[in-house]
């Protein structure tokens, strides 16, 4: 069996080893001392996606090595979660032999949740014709008797659905439980844990905090939703339709009353809020009626635009989620001009990678 396995013993090392780099990179904000947030060492994705490789009757997932680019059998993937690393042999035990679902079949992505559901969706290089989705039908059902599971299946032109294409993700923060739809294909973190840290590190910030919140690039809710009990009011924003869908979903399903979603890029707000442009997405929302003295960003790796900065700036309180270090410093050039850093953290979002997921808060000096 071809297992990717991971070193565990290097894990504390290389969290130090991230601590330090970040340590260093923002020494010059003054930040005071950082807040590591640490992952589960193994077992901590929740997102996967694997090609498929045909040699012969064999059937097996593949990865590639990013230095060498040669392709790595992946029977067992140490990073994965309990239940995608049991369905990963279901899948391969279940299609090998199957000449329907395994022809033309070149990916397998899969995405599972600490509540016990997972969706895998299954790409290919043919029409999904009746043939194909009676044997999908059959294989369903027959792992409907162990697992809580549902299908996709992909070709050009071509998404059909066995049961739903999201799952539903419980996650306790502080001892509360709150519910997250998550769409297949649509942005959810992977690391279910320290999500769960993060929200917390969020909610303690937020505790103290009054009146209201704007975020931007609020995704499925999962800040939003987590911290609208600490304000009056919460205002977010976010550009993909998918994501806007599962956030009102999740706004219902946690019973949150003064959440409010618009479907706007954070440059559009900005404009709406200037008063350069109207937006017909505005209609039945005041922006004046909101008191927001506290702002949460996570934006893409890319970082913000300077105009969305300088409305950032804005605001007394600026909670910054950053997937990428050096856009983060970039960003905090031009904030730490009105603000300074009270808070720093890091979240292992990424273990054994080069990846630092960060959280930063700034207080108007």
């Amino acid at each position: 069996m071809a297992v990717i396995q991971i070193d565990t013993s290097t894990y504390t090392q290389q969290l130090n080893e991230k601590q330090q780099r970040i340590s260093e990179q923002f020494a010059r904000f003054n930040a005071p001392t950082l807040e590591v947030y640490d992952s589960p060492t193994t077992q901590y994705r929740q997102r996967a996606e694997f090609r498929v490789w045909h040699e012969g009757e064999d059937l097996f997932h593949i990865m590639f090595d990013q230095q060498t680019k040669q392709k790595i059998r992946v029977d067992k993937f140490d990073p994965a979660a309990p239940l995608i690393s049991e369905l990963m042999q279901v899948m391969m035990d279940k299609l090998r032999h199957n000449e329907v679902l395994r022809r033309k079949l070149f990916q397998i992505d899969y995405l599972s949740t600490l509540s016990g559901e997972i969706l895998v969706s299954l790409l290919y290089h043919k029409a999904l014709d009746d043939t194909w989705q009676e044997a999908m039908q059959q294989l369903r059902a027959e792992l409907q008797q162990t697992y809580k599971i549902d299908f996709i299946g992909r070709a050009r032109k071509q998404k059909v659905v066995f049961g739903s294409d999201f799952v539903t993700e419980i996650l306790n923060v502080n001892g509360k439980e709150y519910t997250y739809q998550q769409v297949e294909n649509s942005f959810t973190q992977p690391n279910a844990k320290v999500n769960e840290k993060m929200l917390a590190w969020a909610q303690s910030i937020c505790a103290p905090l009054e009146n209201d919140l704007l975020e931007l690039y609020c995704g499925n809710g999962n800040f939003s939703i987590a911290l609208a009990g600490s304000f009056d009011k919460v205002l977010a924003t976010e550009i993909s339709k998918s994501s806007v869908h599962s956030a009102q979903y999740n706004i219902a399903a946690n019973k949150v009353e003064n959440l409010d979603i618009l479907r706007m890029s954070s440059e559009e707000f900005t404009q709406a809020m200037k008063g350069e442009r109207s937006f017909s997405r505005l209609n039945g929302i005041n922006l004046q009626d909101y008191n927001c003295q506290t702002i949460l960003v996570d934006p893409p790796r890319a970082g913000m635009d300077e105009m969305t900065c300088r409305l950032v700036a804005n605001y007394d309180n600026i909670i910054y989620v950053s997937c990428n270090p050096d856009t983060l410093e970039r960003d905090l050039e031009l904030l730490c001009e009105t603000h300074r850093v009270s808070r720093m953290a890091i979240f292992d979002q990424f273990p054994y990678t080069h990846h630092v997921e960060s959280g930063v808060f700034l207080e108007r000096k």
